[in-house]
């Protein structure tokens, strides 16, 4: 899909077409996408070893590989899209290749897809833990399925742009872009495939997970209307546990910011794809800003499942204190010597040290 890189250059120049160049409104998209990616590689980073070789491992079992391929999509939308997009609005055109071009687009679009799809899953996880708790047993085998599909899908989905895009370089003026620009012959054939790449990325998905949500959140309704709003029951006896109303909390909070804030930038896009003029009268920093937005998705599911989850921020805290004493060890050889130096001093010059330091009754 096209929309967050800079504008291409057409196959022909004409004398109202101008290079695009790196004005102050993209500096400060490039600045807030560094500024992201920071935050979203670190938290994911953070959130995959949790589940991996942390507290996290004690997840049920069967969200373990949710929550790890959530993480996953997330790290592959901070380390592909973040970048290059960065990248490609400081250099304005496309330096790197008719290889690196199809091969950077087909990437993009896959980790959109596996992001959207990823959330596909977590909803139809709890969608089954809620109206079917009975079927929790294949929990696990059924998500791991689920997942390889939705991986798989991302993959066909994105192979496309391997022979869509390319490096094309302006007739009449010293300018190359990667664009999909020749590869339709008509324009509603690339208007067709942008719509079909929305509805995979945003429509379908948002579809599902409204009918998931929708119909656990009227199972719930009716339970508390049924129990005078005393207990929430999953059958006849048994309440809902705490840690799977939790989790289903948690997972809405998720989808959520997912809807916020793509909505956005979507419809900008739709609005392009029918109405290419409108890029003339729009604002230019609206464009960063609502990309920027976008992207801000990706470092809310780890603040998300760091919120709901106890075990993460006591990795956290863990890492953090492990940070801490690794730097008091590389201070103590020091503190050693200066001990070694204050034994050796004058007995007047040693009291006078020890009663100017705060920390000396640590020595």
């Amino acid at each position: 899909m096209e929309g967050s890189a800079p504008p291409a250059a057409p196959n022909g120049t004409s004398p109202e077409w101008e290079a695009p160049t790196f004005t102050v409104a993209a500096r400060c998209r490039v600045a807030a996408t560094l500024a992201l990616f920071v935050f979203a590689a670190l938290s994911n980073l953070s959130v995959l070893i949790s589940v991996r070789w942390g507290r996290g491992y004690r997840l049920a079992a069967h969200l373990r590989p949710l929550i790890a391929s959530l993480a996953s999509a997330d790290l592959l939308m901070t380390f592909v899209v973040m970048p290059l997009d960065a990248v490609w609005n400081m250099t304005v055109q496309w330096y790197a290749g008719d290889v690196l071009c199809k091969l950077l687009c087909f990437l993009k679009l896959f980790a959109m897809h596996s992001a959207a799809f990823i959330l596909i899953v977590v909803s139809l996880d709890r969608y089954r833990a809620i109206l079917h708790p009975l079927d929790s047993l294949d929990a696990g085998l059924r998500n791991k399925r689920m997942l390889l599909v939705a991986w798989m899908l991302s993959l066909l989905l994105a192979s496309p742009q391997l022979f869509i895009f390319r490096a094309i370089k302006a007739e009449g003026a010293d300018f190359t872009q990667c664009a999909s620009h020749g590869s339709f012959r008509h324009r509603w054939q690339g208007t067709a495939y942008n719509m079909f790449h929305f509805v995979t990325l945003y429509v379908f998905p948002l579809l599902v997970m409204t009918f998931c949500y929708g119909r656990i959140l009227a199972k719930i309704t009716g339970q508390m209307r049924k129990n005078g709003e005393r207990c929430l029951r999953r059958s006849g006896k048994d309440q809902i546990p705490r840690a799977r109303m939790k989790t289903l909390k948690m997972s809405i909070v998720i989808v959520s910011s997912f809807v916020i804030c793509w909505t956005p930038y979507y419809l900008l896009g739709i609005w392009y794809w029918f109405q290419p003029t409108m890029i003339r009268h729009t604002p230019e920093y609206v464009h960063h800003i609502l990309f920027v937005f976008s992207n801000l998705n990706t470092c809310c599911d780890p603040v998300i499942y760091g919120f709901y989850t106890t075990s993460f921020r006591a990795d956290l805290v863990d890492a953090m204190a492990c940070c801490r004493d690794r730097r008091a060890g590389e201070d103590s050889p020091r503190s050693a010597d200066g001990l070694a130096a204050r034994n050796a001093a004058p007995a007047g010059e040693m009291e006078s040290d020890l009663s100017s330091n705060p920390h000396s009754g640590n020595l």
